[in-house]
């Protein structure tokens, strides 16, 4: 059973899936926030293959939004070593601001592009 916020965001998720689309020249930054952790992706649609991943997993000890930042900073370190300089954002039905927009900041001073 689901509820009303969860459906809502579903909603959001598939409008704004519609024009986002990974690429192998821009792949997909997708974000996933739960409660106590956040995790990132960059993603190319085409193959449906994720190129990187990051994850607050062992930052417990942090605040939140230190933790997204941290997330962010080890996701485009990732990114670059893997040759990805620019991505498109996929806020995954969240609101910017908070946790996601502190993992974007942090992702665009590492040095990815979106």
């Amino acid at each position: 059973m689901t509820t009303k916020k969860v459906e809502r965001r579903i909603k959001i998720q598939f409008r704004i899936r519609k024009s986002v689309k990974g690429t192998a020249e821009r792949p997909r930054l997708t974000v996933f926030r739960s409660n106590k952790q956040i995790y990132a992706q960059v993603i190319n649609d085409i193959e449906g293959r994720t190129l990187v991943s990051a994850s607050s997993l062992g930052l417990e000890k942090l605040p939140k939004i230190q933790q997204a930042e941290k997330v962010g900073e080890a996701l485009a370190e990732k990114a670059k070593a893997a040759g990805v300089e620019a991505v498109v954002f996929d806020r995954n039905g969240y609101l910017y601001h908070g946790r996601v927009q502190a993992l974007a900041d942090a992702a665009r001073k590492g040095g990815l592009n979106f």
